[in-house]
């Protein structure tokens, strides 16, 4: 080796000095692959200094950790640990070699006054960094399409704390969604699950805010869907929820149900008043219907009541819309007739009239012009008229609709009176 050669191998190469060299793609994904298990074992270092059992402390320590650790970045982490105890891989499988978490759900007690207190800890730190609640949705959402992977402990346990998170609104009711998967329903899992979690929110709420949290994701009309495909129907659902004491879950699912039916005769029945179909034709579809979803005449006269107003055009002149509602009337008022069959359903025609005037402005002032057409066309008797008058009358409008029915009224007791005169 020649002295040239020699000095050019001993001098060292010239750097740039504030330019960052950037790594090749292939050194990054490895690194990057590798990224989550330095997150989890930075985590668990500091979890480990606490007492087992100590949540308050725990809190605390997640809370400081905020600061050092990168939740933004490794939120899905963050969050798997603490539910599961270590890092879901692909499949929904947890390394058995890799540590688990001295803090997890799973391996809390399978009580709810326990698991209660564990989600406090969630609750606290999903406060504190606000970022964090839309990380939590997404990974819970992943965490629960492996419900299928646990073991019934750990599911029982995931779906308390599914409850107490709904309750507390760290996730919305939407999370049971991917439940609805065929894999997870046909075997039974996604209805042991959500029974659980009805269960827990039931414990801790009303039947109604039970209700309000499925019907603002829209779950309320798909409770049955949890069920496998070969019990899916309502006498499984109702044997199996009253077997699981929770009977006003079946109460509120047949009022929703026929809830449902309710809006889709009235949009069906609009629909048939508009176009040539016969009074018989009316009735029988109603009678089909009443059948169907177990309604009542009572049901069924408010729908009829308002189906036939949905063929008036409200948006014409004053005189036109009298008109048109008093043909309406005329035109069907012996399907109304037919249906109401008693006092009961009498008043309740009277009182829908009523609402129907107070909230539309519009029709108020031809309140008094409807129900003596009603009369006219024997669909309303003047003992119904008068008891709404005296008892039964709704408290909206009421000054307004009985000081403008009121000569009719007068004239109706009078002629009861003539009536019974002549009897004598």
């Amino acid at each position: 080796m020649n002295s040239t050669q020699s000095q050019a191998s001993t001098n060292p190469k010239p750097v740039l000095h504030g330019v960052r060299i950037k790594q090749r793609k292939g050194v990054q994904k490895a690194n990057a692959k590798h990224e989550p298990e330095i997150f989890r074992d930075q985590l668990l270092a500091q979890l480990k200094t606490i007492k087992e059992g100590d949540l308050e402390a725990i809190s605390s320590k997640l809370d400081i950790l905020g600061n050092t650790l990168e939740y933004r970045k490794y939120g899905d982490s963050l969050f798997e640990i603490l539910i599961t105890g270590g890092i879901l891989e692909p499949g929904g499988i947890i390394d058995d070699d890799a540590e688990r978490s001295p803090f997890c759900l799973f391996a809390a007690e399978d009580d709810a006054a326990v698991i209660k207190k564990y989600v406090e800890v969630f609750n606290k730190l999903i406060r504190r960094y606000k970022y964090l609640q839309r990380i939590f949705g997404e990974t819970l959402q992943n965490i629960l399409q492996f419900i299928n992977k646990w073991q019934p402990e750990e599911n029982s346990k995931l779906a308390k704390s599914t409850g107490f998170f709904i309750c507390n609104q760290l996730v919305p009711s939407s999370v049971l969604k991917v439940l609805l998967q065929d894999y997870l329903v046909k075997d039974g899992h996604a209805l042991n699950f959500t029974t659980t979690v009805f269960r827990t929110v039931l414990d801790e709420q009303n039947i109604e805010q039970l209700g309000r949290i499925l019907a603002s994701e829209g779950l309320n009309s798909r409770i049955i869907e949890f069920f496998p495909p070969n019990k899916r129907d309502e006498d499984c659902l109702v044997r199996h929820f009253e077997a699981e004491d929770m009977k006003e879950l079946v109460d509120y699912y047949r009022r929703n149900k026929k809830n449902s039916m309710k809006g889709s005769l009235l949009a069906d029945l609009s629909e048939l008043l508009q176009g040539d179909s016969s009074d018989a034709e009316v009735t029988s579809f109603i009678k089909g219907n009443m059948k169907e979803a177990s309604l009542t005449e009572a049901d069924v006269i408010p729908i009829i009541w308002q189906s036939m107003m949905n063929t008036v055009d409200l948006m014409g002149r004053a005189d036109q819309i009298e008109a048109q509602v008093l043909r309406a009337i005329a035109e069907w008022s012996k399907v109304l007739e037919f249906f109401c069959g008693s006092p009961k359903t009498e008043i309740v025609l009277l009182q829908k009239v009523q609402s129907t005037c107070y909230d539309d402005v519009r029709l108020a002032k031809y309140f008094r012009r409807i129900i003596q057409t009603l009369y006219k066309n024997d669909v309303l008797s003047d003992n119904a008229i008068l008891y709404w008058n005296d008892k039964a009358h709704l408290a909206q409008g009421k000054t307004i609709f009985l000081k403008q029915l009121e000569p009719f009224v007068v004239w109706l007791r009078d002629n009861e009176s003539s009536e019974d005169e002549d009897s004598d």
